[in-house]
């Protein structure tokens, strides 16, 4: 269980750093492009894993399951993210994402008839309340966004959650290594093909930081991230692991402060430990 809870909280703290990628890439690529070459490089990745393990892709034997997943995790979770990002903040898209939880323990008896215990809410409603206090903590520094923004961003939780409930289903069956590569592989497919019409080589804008933030996408928080992520969800259970993406606000302030020299006030800290109280309550 220890195992399980500190891969669910390495690929937050991973993911975290993507959302501050997400702003420097917003400029600098269009995001189905952004995507497309994130995800690219990180199926070369997995695929090189995969072969260095002996093991093989059946693409073909499990295209459907690999199909949904790349659609929800890979495609729709990750493009929604960078056209957030466009025009809110990484820290607001970070503690937007506070209603994964909700999404995946709303799911998770949908799909997985699986029951959530009472504890389990518990924890997830805590660790909203936390990110609630991190947001007005936030707004007292910041009035930064747009309705488009948060939209996307709200899209990719319900895509995230899809995408967490199903990964446990599946898991049953599919390894979480060939599991990631495979929705990798589909996924950056449906955003080849979404980059059609889509794209304006015009407004590419790559910077020395830029190149930095792709490879840090493509790798720590597409390939390892991922993984993390899958192999903690099917140790301590969906509906268990839910409330632990509510550290990613925690995290996206953190980083936001030290990298991008954002404020922070009292009212975000006291949010962010009524965060992590929750996600531990959770998982005890």
């Amino acid at each position: 269980m220890k195992k399980g809870i500190l891969l669910l909280v390495t690929a937050t703290l991973l993911w975290a750093g993507n959302y501050i990628c997400g702003r420097y890439l917003g400029s600098a690529l269009p995001a189905t492009l952004l995507n497309t070459v994130r995800w690219a490089v990180s199926t070369l990745i997995l695929w090189g894993l995969l072969v260095l393990s002996k093991k093989q892709l059946p693409i073909i034997k499990w295209w459907k399951e690999f199909l949904v997943l790349g659609f929800l995790g890979i495609f729709a979770f990750s493009t929604l993210n960078y056209i957030g990002l466009k025009s809110i903040s990484a820290s607001q898209a970070g503690m937007i994402s506070a209603g994964i939880p909700i999404t995946i323990l709303i799911f998770t008896p949908m799909f997985l008839k699986e029951k959530v215990k009472p504890k389990a809410w518990i924890g997830a409603v805590i660790s909203i309340f936390g990110v609630i206090l991190l947001v007005q903590g936030k707004q007292g520094v910041s009035s930064e966004g747009s309705m488009i923004g948060e939209a996307a961003i709200l899209l990719s939780c319900v895509a995230w959650g899809m995408y967490t409930v199903l990964g446990k289903k599946y898991g049953k069956q599919i390894d979480p290594l060939t599991m990631t590569a495979g929705a990798a592989f589909y996924g950056t497919l449906l955003s080849l093909v979404s980059c059609i019409g889509t794209v304006d080589l015009g407004s590419i804008n790559m910077t020395p930081n830029a190149w930095i933030c792709i490879v840090y996408v493509s790798t720590f928080a597409s390939v390892v991230a991922y993984f993390a992520w899958n192999a903690g969800v099917k140790i301590v259970g969906a509906g268990r692991a839910a409330p632990y993406i509510n550290l990613l606000p925690v995290w996206t302030v953190l980083l936001g402060v030290l990298i991008l020299q954002e404020q922070i006030s009292g009212l975000t800290l006291v949010g962010g430990l009524v965060t992590i109280l929750g996600a531990v309550l959770a998982s005890l």
